[in-house]
C-alpha cells in the first residue's frame, strides 16, 4: 500500500518549526529588550547596568545570527 502522506515526518517538521519560530522570536525580543533597557540606564548614568544590558543584548543577538545560520544550514542540507 502506497504513502501519500508520512505523518510522523510532517509531525516532526511542523513540531520544530514552531519550536523554532517561537525560540527565535524570544530570543530576537530579549535583544530588543536589552538594547532599549540599555539606552534607558545609560540615559540616567547607571552604567554598570547599561553595560550589563548590553551584553544581553548583544548575547542574544548573536544567538538570533546563529539560530538563523543553522536553520539555512539544515535547509541546504535536505
Amino acid at each position: 500500500m502506497a504513502v501519500i502522506v508520512e505523518t510522523e515526518n510532517l509531525l516532526r517538521t511542523i513540531v520544530a518549526s514552531l519550536v523554532a519560530g517561537v525560540g527565535v522570536t524570544v530570543i530576537f525580543s530579549v535583544a530588543i529588550w536589552g538594547a532599549a533597557r540599555f539606552a534607558d540606564l545609560n540615559r540616567d548614568d547607571r552604567h554598570l547596568a547599561a553595560g550589563a544590558a548590553a551584553t544581553l543584548a548583544g548575547l542574544a543577538l548573536a544567538a538570533t545570527l546563529i539560530a538563523v545560520a543553522f536553520g539555512i544550514v539544515v535547509m541546504t542540507r535536505k
